[in-house]
């Protein structure tokens, strides 16, 4: 198994946390939700760095994804898990009882989700990486402010002028969509084509114990 790089996520609309999970205990929860309270609404994505940890943010459409991780996981293993569950959550929730749903009543039925996905991304880097390299290429995102929270409270800053800092980040490009989406359907091929000819043996074998059986009682 995995190390446990990502410890844990939620789901917000504004400021409220629709959904979250976690299977540790700490104060990285209350950290993530006091620095979601002064967020910018537009579009971003938004890294802080906190007691050896990163606070992932990406904010769209009015909603904010967040995830946890030790600062050892990097920043491809955070974002992937982000842009994943934002997809999965869209496709859920998307113009539904998300815009209205009361904090934390999502937990039970989409509180697993994030599980599963945090448990893919830290068990399949590879792939993480592979995507990441085809966001690199083409994103037109200037940059991600990343700041050490504890160096600001040691200079007396508070984390609204840290907020403040934060710069307006752009959409994806489309051509980084396409070609996500192509990765993804060339991984779908090569496994239907190995299931296919895992099939096609099954079904030889199947052909092949017929005839010799109908072979020895003259069938």
């Amino acid at each position: 198994m995995a190390q446990q790089s990502l410890i844990y996520s939620f789901v917000a609309r504004g400021t409220v946390i629709l959904v979250d999970f976690t299977d540790f205990k700490g104060n990285f929860t209350s950290i993530a939700a006091q620095c979601l309270q002064k967020l910018p609404s537009s579009n971003n994505k938004v890294i802080y760095n906190c007691d050896g940890h990163t606070f992932n943010y990406l904010v769209e459409n009015g909603f904010t994804y967040c995830v946890v991780a030790v600062d050892s996981a990097g920043r491809e293993i955070p974002m992937a898990f982000l842009e994943r569950v934002k997809e999965d959550f869209n496709r859920r929730y998307g113009g539904g009882k998300a815009a209205t749903a009361q904090p934390n009543s999502l937990n039970k039925e989409f509180g697993s989700k994030l599980k599963e996905h945090m448990q893919y991304c830290m068990d399949h880097p590879d792939e993480i990486s592979k995507l990441a390299k085809v966001r690199a290429q083409v994103s037109e995102v200037k940059g991600v402010l990343i700041e050490n929270i504890d160096k600001l409270y040691d200079r007396g800053v508070k984390i609204e002028n840290l907020v403040e800092k934060t710069a307006d980040l752009r959409s994806q490009a489309d051509v980084y969509r396409r070609q996500a989406d192509q990765i993804k359907r060339k991984m779908w091929f090569q496994n239907m084509k190995i299931k296919l000819i895992f099939l096609a043996i099954i079904i030889a074998l199947i052909l092949i114990i017929i005839l010799s059986v109908c072979g020895g009682f003259n069938c």
